[in-house]
């Protein structure tokens, strides 16, 4: 009897074999992602689908801020520099960032005071005994407003045990626009705590004066004035 031959399915092989390669094929297409090339022989390029090219220059940390953006410096009595005030306008309202060293820790009044000005052992716009920066006047008020805490009343800064200290709040309260008018404001951190005129009518005072009395109305009991920058 001769030997039977069994056929082998080359035909089905090849039917198989053909999707395959349609689907490689259509992977090729389908990366359609810019790369970016590797000059490190044996390695994948680096796929990039955002819309930021991953090439393109940073921008410096020293590069100027926006023309209509903020940055002044915070001195102290002597002069010396002692951090850094931002304010950026987002939205409908600013952005301010405070970087400060060299101060007392605890928490610290801050506020945007009415005058840009900075001058230590200085007498203040409405007259009276001199001190530190007495020339920025008081806390700002816009829009004829009156309500306390003022316009120009911003979050407390904490300062740490190592006399630094570091904060980013928001305030709707003054515009930009208020910040550079009548040749410029000032940013002020005061040597105390800021109460915000927060005292409830409970408690009396000894004279029998109104609570509170019209100093924590103004100032927030908050004390001298350590640190100062000009917004103009």
């Amino acid at each position: 009897m001769a030997p039977i031959r069994i056929a082998r399915p080359v035909s089905r092989t090849w039917r198989l074999a053909t999707p395959v390669v349609a689907l490689a094929a259509f992977g090729l297409v389908a990366c359609g992602a810019p790369e970016t090339a590797s000059d490190v022989p044996g390695t994948t390029p680096a796929v990039w689908t955002g819309k930021e090219d991953p090439n393109a220059k940073a921008v410096p940390a020293d590069a100027p801020v926006g023309s209509g953006d903020i940055e002044a410096s915070l001195k102290d009595a002597s002069g010396a520099d002692v951090g850094t005030v931002s304010i950026v306008e987002e939205g409908s309202h600013l952005r301010i960032t405070v970087d400060a060293e060299g101060l007392t820790p605890g928490f610290h009044g801050l506020h945007i005071h009415t005058v840009g000005k900075c001058e230590a052992n200085s007498v203040a716009p409405t007259g009276g005994e001199p001190g530190n920066f007495l020339s920025a006047g008081g806390h700002l008020q816009v829009d004829g407003r009156t309500e306390h805490p003022s316009s120009g009343d911003l979050t407390s800064l904490q300062v740490r045990e190592d006399g630094t200290a570091e904060l980013v709040t928001t305030t709707d309260a003054v515009t930009l626009e208020d910040l550079q008018a009548d040749g410029g404001r000032a940013v002020v951190i005061h040597a105390g705590a800021d109460n915000f005129a927060n005292i409830p009518s409970r408690y009396t005072l000894p004279d029998g004066a109104a609570v509170p009395d019209t100093s924590t109305l103004m100032t927030g009991d908050a004390g001298g004035r350590v640190a100062c920058a000009v917004i103009d």
